[in-house]
């Protein structure tokens, strides 16, 4: 358990940020896109929110590879602008054992703040891109939610768990999804679910749990498109207001008037 901002009555400002996809050399690019300059460009927007916020999420795909220099990258780059704590959780790009050697205190998967609990679920499944819980994260999820019943509650994790729309993409979802909502609808103070993997902003409900999706700080998916597409949206990020009784306010903000060179015309990676 990671317990940092103990008022209760506190609105907890959290900052998400998802799929960098970091080379293990710096300036590597994905489809012409240099994903550290646009990791640097999301942080830089993100700065004025930085000073009042309590804490950032990062979603998976930090790194492109799974090199342990691209994670220790990722955390001196964000010790460039800020101090505040983070937690990270791998996506299918990633080695979760390289992310808990360079930071294990980041890899915890509950944190407190405030009235609020987070739950950072790895559904990164080795050697495959769909995503799967293992017995053991559906396990921690439901011991959380039983032992902290009184707490709202966000749930993150890396794949989507719902399809969106998209055939190549909703191929790589989270396979055992229903397992994750089976217990998800037991348990009353689960408020949302954020994920990453999809390169795109979404927002939904289903079964009174807000559903929502966090655009790429690098690349992003266009939604609806059989195949794979790129779209011309800019990097981003997603903040979160979560109000001591459930409530919670949200929002994206993407790097503006800026030109990456990406290779549009590219048929996947």
């Amino acid at each position: 358990m990671n317990a940092q901002t103990q008022d209760p009555t506190q609105i907890i400002k959290l900052l998400h940020i998802t799929d960098p996809h970091l080379g293990g050399a710096p300036g590597e690019r994905l489809m012409g896109l240099n994903t550290d300059e646009s990791l640097q460009d999301v942080l830089q927007l993100m700065q004025p929110m930085m000073g009042q916020a309590h804490h950032i999420v990062a979603t998976g795909d930090i790194s492109g590879g799974g090199d342990a220099s691209s994670y220790q990258r990722f955390l001196d780059t964000l010790g460039q602008y800020t101090s505040l704590p983070i937690s990270w959780l791998p996506g299918n790009h990633d080695s979760a054992v390289a992310m808990a050697a360079v930071s294990a205190q980041a890899r915890a998967p509950l944190v407190e703040l405030g009235n609020w609990l987070l739950v950072l679920l790895n559904t990164g499944d080795p050697g495959n891109i769909p995503g799967y819980l293992a017995p053991g994260e559906l396990a921690i999820l439901e011991r959380s939610l039983k032992q902290h019943s009184d707490r709202p509650t966000l749930v993150f994790l890396h794949h989507h768990p719902i399809p969106l729309g998209s055939e190549w993409l909703d191929s790589t979802m989270l396979r055992n999804a229903d397992a994750l909502f089976a217990i998800l609808s037991q348990h009353d103070q689960v408020k949302a679910l954020s994920w990453g993997h999809v390169h795109q902003e979404y927002r939904g409900e289903r079964e009174g749990i807000m559903l929502f999706a966090t655009p790429s700080t690098c690349i992003q998916f266009a939604p609806g498109e059989a195949d794979f597409t790129l779209d011309h949206k800019m990097p981003g990020f997603r903040w979160y207001h979560l109000h001591p009784d459930g409530h919670i306010e949200t929002n994206v903000q993407r790097v503006a008037n800026k030109f990456y060179g990406i290779d549009f015309s590219s048929g996947g990676y």
